[in-house]
């Protein structure tokens, strides 16, 4: 068992560890750069990518925060849109109660007034049947009394008798 490979000599270990630096000096000098400039590179953009995440999230806390604004201002308009809603159909029921009062009121006034036409124009109605049937009494009384020619010269007399008083 007499390999060098398995067994090395002074000589070849002295190489092997000669090489061996050689080899971490070029790859230390050029070969090292290589792969850190990748990982250097990567290592950034999961910075940025975390930062862009972070920021991301700040503003989705924004829009969030602004939403939750945006809605209870919404919540607020519409319950100023409900309250002005219903002030405005309350002061629509009472200008309603008012009209139909004022109209109501109008027809009682109007329904007195023909009442009290109808009043008037029934006493007159009534005056002219007792003035007709006081004439037509008048006149079957003087008929009566102007039968006679006596006493129709008698009440001629004394009529005109009042009437030149």
């Amino acid at each position: 068992m007499n390999n060098p490979l398995i067994n090395p000599g002074l000589g070849t270990f002295v190489w092997m560890l000669v090489a061996f630096g050689i080899l971490c000096f070029i790859l230390i000098k050029w070969g090292w750069p290589m792969l850190l400039g990748p990982l250097k590179a990567r290592e950034e953009a999961i910075r940025e990518a975390l930062g862009a995440a972070d920021k991301a999230k700040e503003e989705m806390k924004q829009l969030q925060s602004h939403n939750e604004d945006l809605l209870k201002e919404a919540k607020h308009e519409r319950d100023e849109m409900l309250r002005n809603a219903r002030l405005t159909s309350e002061k629509i029921i009472e200008d309603a109660r008012v009209k139909a009062a004022a109209e109501a009121d109008r027809i009682v006034e109007s329904a007195r007034e023909n009442i009290n036409y109808e009043k008037l124009k029934a006493m007159h109605e009534l005056k002219n049947q007792i003035a007709n049937l006081s004439i037509e009494i008048a006149e079957k009384l003087i008929k009566s009394e102007l039968s006679d020619k006596q006493k129709a010269n008698e009440l001629i007399d004394r009529e005109l008798k009042d009437c030149q008083l």
